[in-house]
């Protein structure tokens, strides 16, 4: 376990405290070059074709390599001389729509040849023989050093990082060959908690998998493995109980569409709930924007007011996500969304039917559009539903109900020690890079094993 070392001095900085007594510490502009890249996303017949690499490129991985897939575009012949990159970079963005960010960086993990730069980046690049690129990539890891950057963000609905800002960042600086062994052992630790990360990820794929299997066999063959079965005639669903019924959704209640008005959004008001608030058996308010009294009243006419019991139902993005209205308060559906009132249904059992295979296999071949798919109110009227007796759909949603209550504690716990490592492995890097922690040993070790 690697130990502190064995001598500090005072860094002179307050939020940094004391650092490695033979470490160096200075800024940015001293020891490394940062530019601001101002290369479009467009394509000019007087223009040099290119490849960028963008702010999603950088923002999504920690290495940019030649496995991503960069955008075409075209640069002039002294834009490909300043902001082609090079391995050994650290592209960081430089803006953000949150001041809390903002720098988020990658590194250029091997030499790529004609990719640019893209706007609302920028690259560092370290002076010769001042800093190991690995290191200097950890360092923009690091949330005590990053947190400069943060504060220093100006804007307002969106944010930006000065140059200055980025010039006068105060940075680490071990002697080179310490530098990378600090680099070997971040890279080396952090992939031992990324594999653990990814494999409990991959457990909770597993368990959403599982549980839409459970609810699906639930929903279409009951809980009785013994019951007499029947054809149901329609292919995707195979044989239900001898004892059901089939219908299509709009013999089972009523449906309505949203209202196609364009409201003015206010400060206060009424929640307009639209396709990206909804996600199975879930409403959420906290990004839902508002709507005057007016306009909620004129959006909620025609038995369109969302009441308990209800099912609002996406049609589009979140496509095919169902969520039963219980205690919400008062709101009103945005463009995309329907209104599914039950009668024929429990409400419940409705909310686990739409949120099934049983339903979901049925969009794809009824969905319209290539680049943003959705499914039209018609077709989801036309929604053919297994219908079981209404003391058995009671059954059925209280077996449902404590299975995913189950299912809910093992998902928390498995999230929860997502986020610890998440945090243990950020600490790492910063423990690291600052040199609260000594990692020579450590290197040496590892060689030796």
């Amino acid at each position: 376990m690697a130990k502190p070392y064995p001598s500090y001095k005072p860094s002179g900085v307050p939020w940094l405290g004391n650092i490695p007594s033979h470490w160096a510490i200075g800024r940015l502009k001293f020891s490394a070059t940062s530019r601001a890249s101002n290369v479009d996303k467009h394509i000019k017949d007087d223009e040099l074709p290119v490849e960028l690499c963008n702010y999603v490129d950088v923002y999504n991985n920690d290495f940019i390599t030649s496995e991503l897939t960069f955008m075409k575009a075209s640069a002039t012949e002294p834009e490909i001389e300043r902001f082609e990159i090079k391995k050994g970079d650290v592209l960081i963005t430089k803006d953000s729509e949150s001041w809390d960010d903002i720098a988020v960086p990658a590194m250029v993990a091997e030499d790529l040849g004609g990719v640019l730069c893209g706007y609302h980046l920028a690259i560092i690049r370290s002076l010769p023989g001042k800093f190991h690129a690995g290191y200097l990539f950890r360092l923009f890891c690091s949330e005590m050093l990053n947190y400069q950057f943060k504060i220093e963000a100006n804007g307002v609905t969106r944010f930006g990082l000065p140059t200055a800002a980025i010039d006068n960042a105060l940075l680490l600086r071990p002697p080179l060959p310490e530098q990378e062994l600090i680099s070997e052992y971040i890279d080396r630790e952090t992939a031992r908690i990324d594999a653990l990360i990814d494999k409990k990820r991959r457990l909770l794929e597993l368990l959403e998998e599982k549980r839409l299997a459970v609810i699906t066999h639930a929903v279409t063959k009951g809980l009785d493995p013994n019951a007499p079965m029947k054809d149901s005639g329609i292919d995707w669903l195979g044989q239900i109980p001898a004892h059901w019924g089939l219908k299509r959704l709009k013999f089972t209640g009523q449906l309505y569409d949203c209202k196609h008005v364009t409201p003015t959004y206010t400060n206060d008001g009424y929640p307009l709930v639209s396709t990206g608030e909804i996600k199975p058996f879930t409403i959420s308010f906290s990004s839902a924007r508002l709507v005057s009294e007016d306009d909620f009243v004129n959006m909620t006419e025609g038995g369109r007011l969302p009441v308990r019991g209800d099912i609002i139902y996406s049609r589009n993005a979140s496509i095919g996500s169902a969520a039963r209205v219980t205690d919400q308060p008062p709101f009103c559906m945005g463009q995309d969304i329907c209104l599914v009132r039950p009668s024929d249904f429990r409400s419940d059992f409705l909310e686990f039917a739409l949120n099934s295979k049983a339903v979901l296999g049925q969009i794809d071949s009824m969905t319209v559009g290539s680049t943003f798919r959705r499914i039209n109110v018609d077709r989801i009227r036309n929604y053919w539903l297994p219908q079981p007796p209404h003391n058995e759909q009671k059954m059925i949603v209280e077996y449902l109900e404590q299975f995913g209550a189950r299912l809910h504690r093992i998902v928390g716990a498995i999230t929860s020690a997502i986020e610890h490592l998440t945090e243990y492995r950020s600490a790492l890097i910063t423990n690291a890079v600052t040199g609260k922690i000594d990692v020579r040993g450590e290197v040496a070790k590892e060689a030796a094993a």
